[in-house]
């Protein structure tokens, strides 16, 4: 059986939070094509309206479906970026992310994404984590149980959150490990010559 992988995007949405999360899960897709079984994911990029979306560094990306159409995901990604800001205040986005997450079977986050889903309700009372910058602020609107700070990502029951940008990719490797299996989540990862060494500090 298909399942829906729901990534919500928005204006001025951090890029990598969501791409990085997008690749782990279509390349999960194509690493089991290639053994010659059927893609087990439907991956869906997902705005409150069909027109393009400018993220926040200016790149353009047109959503797959909109949330009034959308089927239900069975795994949720909410992105962060500057954008956060302004829709937690948007209620009609904030009551969709509440209503998609009671089907979900994960419900996830990067960055301040965790703002969203704390707003929203399914991340509130839970453990969590976003962006270093931003664990204070997060800290002071008190729907977090606790806000980490220095971790990768934390995971609270079917919640899981992941610190600012590249750390979404580390979610979403653990999460395929979860939702397949470890080993597949590895091979998801050398297909993707994700090997992390950054420069300066792994210079050669």
């Amino acid at each position: 059986m298909i399942s829906t992988i729901g990534i919500l995007i928005f204006d001025d949405a951090e890029e990598l939070d969501f791409v990085g999360p997008y690749e782990v899960f279509t390349m999960v897709n194509e690493v089991f094509e290639r053994s010659g079984e059927a893609r087990p994911h439907e991956v869906l990029l997902i705005a409150e309206r069909a027109a393009p979306v400018r993220c926040a560094k200016g790149m353009i990306v047109t959503p797959h479906t909109t949330t009034g159409a959308c089927p239900k995901p069975d795994v949720l990604l909410i992105p962060g970026g500057q954008g956060t800001r302004r829709e937690v205040k948007n209620e009609a986005l904030l009551a969709w992310i509440a209503a998609a997450s009671r089907s979900c079977q994960w419900i996830t986050s990067v960055c301040t994404g965790s703002l969203l889903l704390t707003a929203a309700g399914p991340a509130k009372g839970r453990r969590v984590t976003t962006h270093w910058g931003f664990v204070e602020q997060l800290r002071a609107r008190g729907e977090a149980s606790e806000v980490l700070e220095r971790v990768r990502y934390v995971r609270d029951g079917n919640v899981v959150t992941a610190a600012g940008v590249s750390a979404g990719i580390d979610m979403a490797l653990w999460l395929a490990g979860q939702i397949h299996s470890p080993a597949l989540a590895r091979n998801v990862q050398r297909a993707m010559e994700y090997d992390p060494a950054p420069p300066y500090a792994a210079e050669v």
